[in-house]
């Protein structure tokens, strides 16, 4: 078995278009998730690079870097906890974070800065900016409601985090309706 680390997978509409390609090139896997596919074997030079190619295709790529792996992994556990929880963890994201990877925190942080150049906690609040933006398109929750599930502790700290990214508070966003979001590969 092998285990290999993709780049740019956000979603769950990426892992069906990896297995698809996976399907396409016959090689055979276990598990998809985000950022990661299980093969069942280890894969020869030219069916890597193949891989590679159609994943570079559709905005992915494979990541060989021991660094870049564990990046990705920081990324997709806040996408996964952000994008696909009901609600996130009542514990802190760093001891989350620290639990799942079986790393300091310190270490994690240092190494996220040191290669994108942004910190853990800005990218947090990036990717829970991304996600009430995109309660508030679906209104159907208000933002108190928005406010507890992204985890802040008052509209009043959502609306100033939110204000700080955007330019704009939660209210004036929903007013305007605006396709105001990014994809996350681009956050």
């Amino acid at each position: 078995m092998m285990k290999l680390y993709i780049k740019n997978m956000v979603c769950n509409r990426c892992v069906m278009v990896v297995e698809q390609i996976l399907k396409r090139l016959d090689i055979p896997f276990h598990n998809v998730q985000l950022g990661e596919v299980d093969t069942e074997e280890e894969l020869a030079a030219a069916k890597l690079e193949s891989l590679d190619n159609q994943l570079h295709a559709v905005g992915f790529s494979l990541i060989d870097d021991r660094k870049q792996r564990m990046i990705e992994q920081i990324k997709n556990l806040v996408v996964k906890m952000v994008h696909q929880s009901a609600d996130l963890p009542r514990q802190n994201f760093s001891d989350f974070l620290s639990t799942q990877l079986h790393y300091d925190y310190t270490y994690l942080s240092n190494l996220f800065s040191d290669v994108e150049g942004t910190t853990i906690e800005q990218y947090i609040i990036r990717q829970k900016i991304e996600r009430a933006k995109e309660l508030l398109v679906y209104d159907e929750l208000t933002l108190s409601e928005i406010a507890d599930q992204m985890g802040y502790s008052s509209v009043a700290h959502l609306s100033s985090q939110f204000k700080k990214v955007t330019g704009l508070t939660p209210s004036h966003f929903r007013q305007i309706r605006e396709n105001k979001r990014k994809p996350l590969d681009e956050l």
